[in-house]
């Protein structure tokens, strides 16, 4: 397997964040979000979100999660799904999924650029699309997935690129870093993300939003909280 390049930032990170899981756990499975996040969805409406195409979301909420209503218009360019209505460049993020189907397919977007895959690995053999994979650049490190039907988790902590710019030039200086937590085990541990996945949009030096993906699927989501860093420059 490819050797990957770790920094002392990321780990106090993970920690940092399976204490924080460890405890908010409840009998439901919750993860509770600390006092300094910022909570996305806790169940009630779509306040922090829009359509991908900035419009009205058009999922709905179902006993306290959102769920997806699949758009067969297509009518966004490149993604379809659910976006924050608010730019983020570095962060933590805590999100918990579920599958209402043995085929469902969708993914955690960053940036509209870099996906994290959502998809059913229960008892599944590796390939490279499967869940918790960088999508089609590194598959996770363990298999971590649940039997479809039980809610699932997923920590990301996520340091944009870096570019250099001047009046004539913006040069990439520094690719992405990724870390997943997949249902309290680390399944990418602090890698380098090369370039967009699949069909991301191009990386440029701007933040974005958290995007949840519409592929088609039934999937539904619940407990999203932020923590976006101001650690502009930690190695």
């Amino acid at each position: 397997m490819k050797k990957h390049t770790f920094f002392p930032v990321a780990s106090i990170l993970i920690v940092s964040f399976l204490m924080m899981a460890m405890d908010g756990m409840g009998q439901m499975g919750y993860s509770k979000a600390p006092d300094v996040a910022t909570v996305l969805f806790d169940g009630t409406d779509f306040s922090h979100w829009t359509n991908c195409d900035d419009g009205k979301v058009r999922w709905r909420i179902v006993d306290g999660a959102m769920e997806v209503v699949p758009d067969t218009l297509y009518s966004c360019e490149r993604i379809q799904g659910t976006k924050t209505r608010e730019n983020f460049k570095d962060f933590q993020l805590h999100i918990e999924f579920k599958l209402l189907e043995p085929k469902a397919n969708s993914g955690i977007y960053i940036h509209r650029r870099y996906e994290v895959q959502i998809s059913n690995t229960y008892k599944q053999p590796d390939n490279k699309y499967m869940g918790g994979s960088i999508y089609r650049q590194k598959l996770p490190d363990v298999n971590m997935g649940k039997p479809v039907g039980e809610w699932q988790l997923y920590d990301i902590i996520f340091r944009s690129p870096r570019f250099e710019s001047n009046e004539f030039v913006s040069r990439k200086v520094e690719d992405a870093r990724i870390t997943v937590i997949h249902n309290g085990v680390v399944i990418h541990n602090n890698v380098i993300v090369h370039d967009k996945t699949g069909v991301g949009f191009s990386e440029t030096p701007d933040p974005g939003p958290i995007m949840l993906q519409d592929h088609g699927s039934l999937v539904q989501f619940r407990n999203i909280w932020i923590i976006p860093s101001n650690l502009e420059g930690a190695e």
